[in-house]
């Protein structure tokens, strides 16, 4: 039957829809209990893969990171419970017995993954091997849902850095950070100050997309920070600006909402020194509300003069 043109746009706006929540994929026609799933996975790995006798506390540095579903150096999958909360269920199987979406198993985010995590952080000498290290994990199910690792975009040897919290669809396609509208925004902002991407270097907290551009659950933003804090101790700037309150809360352990941290100068350390540090709305949210980009204008101005200020030294 001939779709008339109001059925046809109707289509076209809910296809649009699903694109724009993350939905890239064909889904079954019967609803899933992905939590139920999940722990009947966890229950599959246990029975392969029993308790050693003598469990590792935690992964030594240096131990490679486990492979989704693989027990190595002592790591063992819980034998049971469910997911938590928000966490991505891409690599869970899909209805119908199908397999995964990405043929890979979800892991369940624990110490061990943590305490993996931040030692294949620390081992990167350089932002190319930090990449290279992001590449190669498998502890963030984050990654069975991404297109792409979003990793950095301008300049690494750059005095200003800018952390973001999570990229989203725009990022997620073109692997690079702050490319969407609201990175539209941010260059004009740095173009307002006499500035550009070539003048700093910009990064987020995880470096993949959550599904339907959600906020990251607190455990994937754990097993993202020693990446983040590794990226930033090897770029070492001069300044560095928090967009949103979410990445300041990450990496400088505040808990004041943005309202009440924006436009105030902290520290970070990095290297032994004290990086000033300071937090500003994110692009997304003066999009959505333009009255504070007043607000933000300040915040830039003092990012300038503290850049100014430091070049003068």
């Amino acid at each position: 039957m001939q779709q008339t043109p109001d059925e046809l746009r109707h289509i076209e706006a809910l296809l649009d829809f699903y694109a724009g929540s993350g939905v890239d994929c064909f889904l079954g026609d019967e609803p899933a209990d992905w939590f139920e799933l999940t722990r009947q996975q966890a229950e599959q790995r246990h029975k392969a893969h029993p308790p050693a006798s003598q469990p590792v506390s935690r992964l030594q540095a240096g131990t490679p990171m486990p492979q989704a579903g693989v027990p190595a150096g002592g790591y063992q999958a819980p034998p049971s419970g469910a997911p938590m909360a928000g966490t991505p269920m891409a690599g869970t199987p899909m209805a119908g017995g199908q397999g995964t979406a990405s043929g890979q198993s979800a892991v369940l985010p624990d110490r061990e993954v943590i305490a993996a995590a931040r030692d294949m952080a620390s081992s990167a000498a350089s932002l190319d091997e930090l990449r290279a290290c992001l590449e190669a994990f498998e502890g963030c199910n984050l990654k069975l849902t991404a297109k792409k690792l979003v990793f950095a975009d301008g300049n690494p040897s750059a005095k200003l850095m800018f952390v973001g919290e999570a990229p989203g669809r725009d990022e997620d396609l073109q692997g690079k950070p702050f490319v969407g509208r609201s990175g539209q925004l941010l260059d004009r902002m740095l173009e307002a100050i006499g500035l550009d991407r070539s003048a700093a270097y910009i990064a987020n907290v995880v470096p993949w997309r959550p599904p339907g551009n959600r906020t990251p659950t607190p455990q994937e933003t754990e097993i993202c920070k020693p990446f983040i804090k590794r990226q930033v101790e090897l770029v070492n700037p001069d300044v560095l600006v928090f967009l949103g309150a979410a990445s300041a809360k990450t990496l400088l352990g505040v808990q004041d909402g943005i309202r009440k941290m924006r436009g105030r100068w902290m520290t970070y350390p990095v290297g032994g020194r004290d990086v000033a540090a300071i937090a500003t709305y994110h692009p997304a949210y003066l999009l959505r509300s333009p009255l504070e980009k007043r607000l933000s204008w300040r915040d830039f101005l003092a990012i300038r003069q503290k850049l100014q200020t430091g070049a003068e030294r």
